[in-house]
């Protein structure tokens, strides 16, 4: 089995969840007392916060560039960013590093395209939904199009994230705007909706609609697991 390393903290909220997945996908193939070998390094979230609303993403670049030589330094075989919105500063790390970066997007589209989704919703940060890093990489290396929120739909998202999920709460009148907003992606002809944000999965989960979700984490984890096991 090869080490996992995680960069994780963006929010800690969330990389829970990553330790879980990764420890149970372990366990449910392995059987018995196995669990994942992991590397994390958990960075200070309030530093990134700031830089992203400043726009310096060549600073939180380096940062994360540097905690990801620590994991590497630490023994890791691969390195998994748990965050989809740091994903936009992956260049930057990938070129700190001689470890293999497993790409969020990448373990998503894979999914995406064996189940023969070809128009997906994405629900994630500001940075995430508007910006280029993410959504090109599914529709030019995946040929996937992808139909996102109206503004102030993505406004409303990206507060919750920042304002409530990465705080630890959950609140269920956010859960049915989620829900009213993912029921007008799939209007739009969303074939399936992406969770696009590590921490929406705090929120909702399959049970809650009949449209297909597709929960980054989960699928990170086990493109992770996957490899790790991949000897």
């Amino acid at each position: 089995m090869r080490v996992i390393g995680v960069l994780g903290g963006m929010s800690w909220e969330s990389t829970q969840g990553y330790y879980r997945a990764l420890n149970e996908g372990v366990k449910a193939a392995l059987g018995g007392f196995h669990s994942a070998k992991i590397v994390m390094v958990s960075v200070d979230f309030a530093d990134i916060e700031a830089l992203q609303q400043q726009g310096d993403w060549h600073a939180a670049g380096e940062l994360l560039a540097s905690a990801a030589q620590s994991v590497e330094r630490a023994g890791a075989d691969c390195l998994v960013i748990a965050t989809n919105t740091m994903h936009k500063v992956a260049p930057a790390i990938e070129q700190a590093i001689a470890i293999p970066l497993l790409h969020i997007a990448d373990a998503t589209a894979e999914k995406l395209t064996a189940d023969g989704m070809t128009r997906v919703g994405l629900l994630g940060t500001r940075f995430t939904m508007e910006q280029d890093f993410y959504i090109g990489r599914l529709e030019k290396q995946f040929g996937i199009e992808v139909v996102v929120p109206d503004q102030p739909e993505r406004d409303t998202i990206h507060r919750v994230i920042f304002d409530e999920l990465c705080q630890g709460h959950i609140e269920d009148a956010s859960r049915q705007r989620f829900l009213a907003i993912i029921d007008s992606l799939h209007a739009q002809g969303a074939q399936a909706i992406i969770l696009g944000c590590t921490e929406i999965a705090m929120l909702i989960s399959q049970s809650d609609t009949t449209v297909p979700l597709y929960d980054t984490t989960a699928l990170h984890a086990q493109q992770a697991v996957a490899w790790a096991l991949n000897d």
